[in-house]
């Protein structure tokens, strides 16, 4: 699995101008599942988007993770979108090609399992919809913006 983390100062995901999906500061988590993906790749995605320290603490240091950004228990925001394109195969020719995507049924579920997990994990936490011609919003905080992978077991 694949996620591009961008840290935000605020975002929204906007579905036929109605707004789905709202954070404040915090993470967007556009995400994508693979061909062979499974729910184990989804938990460790989870746990490191969790941990990981993008948030700066008192000292300016990126030492905070959104489970305790503001270094006195504040918690940030997860806004997950789902983002096939992040599968995007550049390697030839001029249009992408997405055939190392997870076939739909398998993304979504993959998708849905990743959003659940979150939502146990941590308090706020915002989607956008599956499949939908989404208009996401944000306002990059940095610009802090980092790609992580989770790749199958071997």
């Amino acid at each position: 699995m694949h996620a591009l983390l961008q840290r935000v100062r605020h975002a929204r995901v906007v579905v036929a101008g109605k707004v789905v999906g709202d954070i404040g500061p915090g993470l967007l988590v556009l995400v994508c599942a693979e061909l062979g993906d499974t729910e184990a790749q989804a938990d460790k995605l989870l746990a490191k988007i969790l941990k990981l320290r993008v948030f700066s603490d008192a000292q300016g240091k990126m030492n905070l993770s959104v489970q305790n950004m503001d270094g006195d228990g504040t918690l940030g925001g997860l806004l997950i979108v789902s983002q096939f394109t992040l599968a995007a195969d550049t390697s030839s020719g001029n249009r992408p090609g997405f055939s190392g995507a997870a076939a739909p049924v398998d993304g979504r579920r993959l998708y849905d399992y990743f959003v659940a997990q979150a939502q146990v994990a941590h308090p706020v936490v915002q989607t956008g919809i599956f499949a939908a011609d989404m208009q996401v919003e944000l306002v990059n905080d940095g610009p802090v913006t980092i790609p992580m992978r989770v790749a199958p077991p071997v």
